[in-house]
């Protein structure tokens, strides 16, 4: 039996699996499959770098564990709505610093004006999901504290005390991968595959109040979009 042949057979058993559920030992898949423990290996890995399983040392091979969901709607119009899972953040820094050039740009102010940065952890069910570096005009939110940051919604925060009212967002998406720093952070290996957020949003007067570059593990987040097709979609 051909490697292929092994990883299409592995993935029967994952797809009969439950997230996080064990796989057979390797001498169990090779008494199973007739073939050499080192085929074997060559496949499992394959398939743990499509993010499909995850090695555990000293514990043995697992499917890979749930991935929340976040929910992208077609309409332009519509909120996008709150990702799945219990929520909370860790902040690890909350300063003033002047903006610079590079993110006065962003922010479209003054490289002198001060600017609120702060870089939390997101915590998902108890898990390290996301790192998120936030910036914000610091005029807009004269006093927000530590507490602002680490629980609920950011936008309801200064909408309700500030009176700031975010109202929309660009916001790219690319793949890439952890460093050592936030591989410890967010308690993966170095170079796990993970997925790099820039969002710049603006208030109903098209001011921008936020500029935020946030990192997320790409074995544990997935964004779902609900696409509207047209006569001449591809």
């Amino acid at each position: 039996m051909r490697r292929a042949e092994v990883r299409e057979r592995l993935r029967e058993l994952i797809d009969v699996r439950g997230p996080g559920d064990p796989m057979p030992s390797e001498r169990s898949l090779c008494e199973h499959l007739g073939v050499s423990r080192p085929t074997v290996r060559a496949a499992i890995d394959e398939l743990a770098r499509d993010g499909l399983l995850v090695r555990q040392h000293g514990r043995g091979t697992f499917t890979s564990p749930h991935k929340i969901s976040q929910e992208v709607p077609s309409a332009s119009g519509q909120p996008v709505p709150p990702a799945e899972g219990d929520w909370t953040s860790e902040v690890l820094i909350l300063r003033t610093e002047p903006a610079g050039a590079r993110l006065g740009r962003r922010l479209q102010v003054s490289p002198a004006e001060d600017l609120l940065y702060v870089m939390r952890r997101r915590i998902v069910d108890g898990e390290p999901m996301a790192i998120e570096h936030i910036r914000l005009p610091a005029v807009l939110v004269p006093g927000i504290g530590v507490r602002d940051f680490v629980a609920g919604s950011l936008y309801r925060r200064m909408r309700e005390g500030f009176g700031v009212d975010p109202t929309d967002a660009v916001q790219t998406t690319e793949p890439t991968v952890t460093d050592a720093g936030e591989s410890e952070l967010l308690g993966v290996p170095v170079h796990s595959p993970a997925l790099l957020f820039e969002r710049t949003t603006r208030d109903r007067g098209g001011r921008v109040v936020e500029f935020t570059r946030s990192l997320y593990r790409g074995d544990r987040y997935r964004i779902t979009s609900h696409l509207r097709l047209g006569p001449d979609s591809g």
